[in-house]
């Protein structure tokens, strides 16, 4: 039955996403008067007019479209691409000390000039992926400029990994929170999984030995330092020597940390580290599984050894647990996995996608009503986690159907 389940799986997510997710974004989500795209938007689509623009959503924007305009071999997405990049070169980008502004007022100017590297990093994802769907060399250039600044500025060169946090000048400013419910940290799982994504990214386009050495780095971060190897689970935030800090659990990192692991290793192309990685992915998904994971499919947000912190569903965890369920599936073939991976693909038709509105809903409640209060456009609501899902199954169901 798995090769008819996947295609219809894969078949879903298509229209799901170019039905859904892209189209509402190219038509609700444009700032016609100020450029670039709206800060926020309500559940009822009301906009807020003086909101910020975030440097994540405009960088995720542009890989999401990017790939899109690649995968789906449409050139209609590509319009949304360079809008998005446009937009990061013209307003983003730092003209006095490089990389690009954390935060713009809503009419474009900066705002917020830190050097978050949870930023600069997106934007080098975003980058190699515009240069790999249309192979523009400005964007690879772009890409490597700002990679070679990170290296530069935020590496740990005493310790080992990235600071989390740069001022406009790229001097270290010490620990901050990331976000609202996050502690300051001198360094983070949440930084380092998404360098992590950045770099795998650009070595795919952009291969070199230097980048080579820091992706084993990360990699080996996450399976040494910042996996807690007794339950399975990523720890969150750690002092420059690596101590954990909290003993929280957040799901949707586990889960997506265990498929980016396997791509980042694969990529690399060392058999024992790829086995290493998907030894790891599978315990982490069975963890994951095991912990968050209720009966109806959707996946809690937080808990820790005393119990569940935050019970809600929320729109990307659930995202990245069809891509890392279906991952630990392919991995070892396990049933309860690809069972996982369409549970929540179910939890997301049914609870999560507004077929009123578009889009999805920011997050349901344990039992299943839906959080109006929570906005459908923000500062980290973008299309990336659920338009990434559909995309990374369709070419996954692609690859599986060509090798029979």
């Amino acid at each position: 039955m798995a090769p008819e389940t996947l295609k219809n799986l894969r078949d879903e997510l298509r229209r799901e996403l170019t039905e859904n997710i892209l189209p509402f974004w190219m038509e609700k989500t444009l700032d016609e008067t100020n450029g670039g795209f709206i800060g926020e938007m309500s559940n009822d689509l009301t906009v807020k007019p003086d909101a910020p623009k975030s440097l994540v959503v405009t960088t995720r924007i542009l890989w999401t479209f990017s790939a899109a305009a690649r995968i789906l071999r449409d050139g209609r997405y590509l319009g949304m691409a360079e809008r998005a990049l446009d937009f990061l070169k013209t307003r983003f980008a730092d003209p006095e000390y490089g990389g690009y502004f954390w935060w713009l007022d809503s009419r474009g100017e900066p705002l917020e000039t830190d050097k978050k590297i949870y930023g600069q990093v997106f934007t080098v994802y975003a980058l190699a992926q515009h240069h790999r769907t249309t192979g523009r060399k400005e964007s690879l250039d772009a890409a490597r400029s700002l990679s070679g600044l990170i290296e530069e500025k935020a590496l740990d060169r005493e310790g080992v990994g990235y600071h989390d946090f740069c001022g406009r000048d790229w001097s270290l400013l010490g620990n901050f929170a990331l976000g609202d419910g996050e502690i300051p940290a001198e360094k983070t799982m949440n930084t380092h999984l998404h360098v992590l994504e950045a770099y795998t990214n650009l070595y795919r386009v952009s291969p070199s030995e230097k980048l080579a050495r820091r992706l084993r780095m990360l990699i080996e971060i996450h399976l040494d330092r910042i996996l807690d190897v007794r339950t399975g689970h990523l720890n969150l935030f750690f002092d420059r020597e690596w101590k954990a800090l909290t003993d929280e659990v957040s799901y949707g990192h586990d889960i997506e940390g265990s498929w980016l692991l396997c791509e980042a290793a694969d990529l690399l192309g060392d058999p024992g580290l790829s086995d290493r990685a998907r030894d790891t992915a599978v315990r982490m998904a069975g963890a994951v599984l095991a912990d968050g994971v209720d009966p109806d499919g959707g996946m809690i947000y937080h808990a820790n050894p005393r119990g569940v912190v935050d019970p809600n569903k929320h729109w990307w965890p659930q995202a990245e647990a069809v891509v890392g369920f279906l991952n630990a599936w392919q991995i070892g073939g396990d049933p309860r996995f690809l069972d996982a991976s369409l549970n929540a693909w179910r939890f997301i038709q049914k609870k999560l996608i507004d077929r009123r509105h578009g889009e999805w809903f920011w997050s349901v409640t344990r039992d299943g009503r839906v959080n109006a209060h929570e906005p459908k456009v923000s500062p980290w609501k973008c299309p990336y986690h659920n338009g990434r899902m559909c995309m990374e199954v369709i070419e996954r169901v692609d690859r599986l159907e060509k090798e029979g």
